[in-house]
């Protein structure tokens, strides 16, 4: 099964770089590669997959596209700006930035330790903050500046046994308004998208209620279908949209 469409570069932003975490599969490349074909340069990223993260950005320079990729671990605060410092030595600048990367560990409850819960909110949510700020003054350069989080149906839905996943998700999408609120006056838009059951390569994603194992739409859904939305939203197309969390789930979960 393929997680990626083929990149035809449509163009709406060209002359864009994008940074996209969590790069190296699924999602994430999906992601990377969708952005590829609007044009923009990316920088791909991964915590340590190397092989993986260096083949992202690969496709993209195979079909005729600009892009690299960067390794970093984003429970480390100065990592966002590691990564920042990356698209602007890479590309010269940066208008778009992507948060993909997370860590979906469970555990019942008695077994959640103090190091296992910041290790979660460290890279899930707290990174998308360090990111936000490290982006900032570069984004404020951008006529067409864009954040987009990506979050999990279960920091709405809930799910047992992944107490410190489903916070970090949940607090994604108040991130999302916050941020939104911060740095409208520079013209950027900052939202979430919730991915529903995706498959990828591990299998349908987690954070499924288990109410609603199969989305009203009757499929999981595809990756691509996931990098569409974010396309939208870090598109032209996208501009009016601030604040905001938008579901990808086949009707999984109505919010």
């Amino acid at each position: 099964m393929s997680d990626v469409t083929p990149i035809a570069f449509g163009g709406e932003l060209a002359g864009r770089v994008a940074l996209v975490t969590g790069a190296s599969a699924n999602i994430g490349r999906a992601i990377a590669l969708a952005l590829a074909d609007a044009g923009a340069a990316v920088v791909a990223h991964a915590r340590s997959a190397e092989a993986e993260v260096a083949e992202t950005a690969r496709l993209i320079r195979a079909a005729g596209g600009r892009a690299t990729f960067a390794l970093g671990d984003l429970a480390r605060p100065e990592t966002a700006g590691d990564l920042v410092r990356a698209a602007v030595g890479a590309f010269g600048r940066l208008d778009i930035v992507v948060h993909n990367a997370a860590l979906r560990g469970a555990a019942r409850l008695a077994d959640l330790e103090p190091a296992d819960w910041r290790q979660v909110m460290a890279v899930d949510l707290d990174a998308a903050f360090w990111l936000a700020r490290a982006a900032a003054p570069l984004l404020a350069g951008s006529d067409g500046a864009a954040i987009v989080v990506i979050g999990g149906m279960s920091g709405h839905a809930g799910a047992a046994g992944r107490a410190h996943v489903v916070a970090a998700k949940a607090g994604l999408a108040g991130l999302a308004r916050a941020l939104a609120h911060d740095l409208a006056a520079q013209g950027a838009t900052v939202n979430c998208v919730v991915p529903g059951v995706i498959e990828t390569r591990r299998g349908p994603s987690a954070g499924v209620a288990p109410a609603q194992a199969m989305p009203l739409v009757g499929r999981p859904g595809r990756p691509n279908e996931v990098a569409a939305m974010v396309r939208l939203l870090a598109g032209p197309a996208g501009r009016y949209v601030t604040g905001q969390t938008l579901h990808v789930n086949g009707g999984a979960y109505l919010g």
